[in-house]
């Protein structure tokens, strides 16, 4: 009977395990120029984050597309919705969550909109005409966050009685359109909490929009919530429970109808007993 070559297959164990010591520890394998469809779930966060940032900087809705596309979501405007949930139930910045939750906006209208902070200078010219400079989309400075551009006046050469106009600044919008009020109605059910205020935010394509910030105020108070911690119910969904006997106003932060004289309703089961109701707001993009 043969024997074992017990010393050779020894051996062998040990080149092997050197080896993976040496290639996992020692020295692994460092991975450059990689592909942002290879990032790990948090990084392609960080990533859209970095983007939307990007966009409200420059408005250049087109390279932001671009960009998404490299990380090969199924659907880009979903994955920034579902981001923008997350960044709010992980208490992270609100002007963070609202960067992303703008980029998905401005993709689901399909507009570009107008950088935020970019202002541009009319300059006159020994003519006695203006113009207004317009910097290609490839010449603009991308940064995290929005940066003024400043044009030089251009020097010219004119008599003493002829005064040069100097340059004016051309304000600019900011993207988006403020949102109607598109219905009020009272709640009358009684498997829902008493004195519920749901509040339904809509785009011109009646898609709901997360991360759209609510405030409601009364007589001595204020508070804030915000659309699409409840997917379940909806992107576009937010809740608020208001206190029997006060009037309170509702309207988005960003821009929107005031709905004034929001009170609990006063309504009755099948049994005639009485109990406290709810209201529902839509507001919706025109």
């Amino acid at each position: 009977m043969r024997r074992i070559p017990w010393a050779v297959l020894l051996a062998l164990l040990v080149g092997v395990g050197l080896g993976l010591a040496y290639a996992w520890v020692l020295s692994p394998r460092r991975i450059a120029d990689a592909q942002p469809l290879a990032l790990r779930p948090d990084f392609k966060d960080e990533y859209r984050s970095v983007i939307a940032a990007s966009y409200a900087a420059t408005g250049s809705l087109p390279r932001a597309q671009a960009r998404l596309s490299l990380l090969g979501d199924p659907d880009p405007i979903e994955a920034l919705i579902a981001q923008a949930q997350r960044m709010r139930a992980s208490s992270q910045t609100v002007e963070r969550a609202n960067l992303v939750a703008a980029l998905a906006s401005a993709l689901e209208e399909g507009t570009s909109g107008a950088p935020v902070s970019a202002p541009t200078n009319e300059v006159a010219n020994d003519t006695g005409n203006t113009f207004t400079p317009s910097p290609s989309a490839n010449d603009v400075a991308e940064t995290l966050q929005p940066v003024e551009t400043q044009t030089a006046a251009i020097e010219t050469q004119t008599p003493l009685s002829e005064a040069t106009p100097r340059p004016t600044r051309t304000s600019t919008t900011a993207p988006g359109k403020p949102f109607a009020l598109a219905s009020q109605e009272s709640v009358c059910d009684p498997n829902l909490p008493e004195g519920l205020l749901q509040v339904i935010t809509l785009n011109r394509n009646r898609r709901q929009l997360a991360g759209m910030e609510i405030v409601v105020t009364w007589d001595g108070g204020k508070e804030q919530f915000f659309t699409g911690l409840k997917p379940e119910l909806g992107n576009g969904y937010a809740d608020y429970i208001m206190t029997p006997d006060t009037i309170y106003t509702v309207q988005l932060a960003g821009g929107s109808d005031v709905a004034p004289g929001i009170t609990p309703p006063t309504c009755q089961h099948p049994n005639g007993e009485a109990f406290i109701g709810g209201v529902k707001l839509t507001f919706q993009q025109p």
